[in-house]
């Protein structure tokens, strides 16, 4: 279980460095990279929102992640263009920490599928 948390941390470094090299600046946190996926997933690029649009950002981006493993399923746009998920599978109880390491596997996973990210950044691949 160690060697697995080193390694989560490792790649998730790795992508942090991918993100500063692509955006020109380094994400704080889990947040930070979740509200970067959530402007990807709603395709507006980088403007202001408000608060509760950025906290629909943040919804929207942990929903894309999670439905990855089948937690959720994209339903449909409204007709602001804004994604709507539905939840399909429940998600296992977890503490504080394991939620953050779910999302971060599944955000490390998320780059890997939609930018290639992992393989192309990795020698040891």
């Amino acid at each position: 279980m160690f060697k697995r948390d080193l390694d989560l941390e490792r790649r998730w470094h790795q992508l942090l460095e991918f993100i500063e090299e692509t955006i020109g600046k380094k994400p704080k946190d889990l947040n930070s990279v979740l509200f970067i996926i959530g402007m990807q997933e709603l395709g507006r690029g980088a403007k202001p929102f408000s608060k509760e649009e950025k906290q629909d950002l943040l919804h929207i981006a942990i929903c894309k992640v999670l439905s990855l493993s089948g937690y959720y399923v994209l339903e449909g746009l409204d007709k602001e263009g804004w994604p709507h998920w539905k939840v399909v599978k429940k998600l296992p109880h977890f503490d504080l920490l394991e939620q953050e390491k779910l999302l971060k596997m599944h955000v490390i996973e998320y780059f890997e599928q939609e930018f290639d990210w992992f393989y192309k950044s990795d020698p040891v691949k």
